[in-house]
């Protein structure tokens, strides 16, 4: 999914990142806005995991949709 197809179809997204990453607030995705960068920042602080597993564990759900 690319970032123009993210932004798009982002209400229905955000509420499977939701599901997916129970941590996130809806401030946290509202601010995010489709914006993968902000999200995979927000995984990271809220599941204390690298940027790196963050950024893999996101693009592998992403790819799932």
């Amino acid at each position: 999914m690319n970032a123009d197809q993210m932004k798009g179809n982002w209400k229905q997204l955000s509420g499977k990142i939701k599901e997916k990453w129970g941590k996130l607030t809806d401030d946290d995705l509202a601010k995010a806005e489709g914006r993968s960068d902000l999200i995979v920042g927000k995984i990271q602080e809220r599941y204390g995991k690298s940027k790196e597993e963050a950024k893999r564990e996101f693009d592998s759900y992403l790819s799932r949709l």
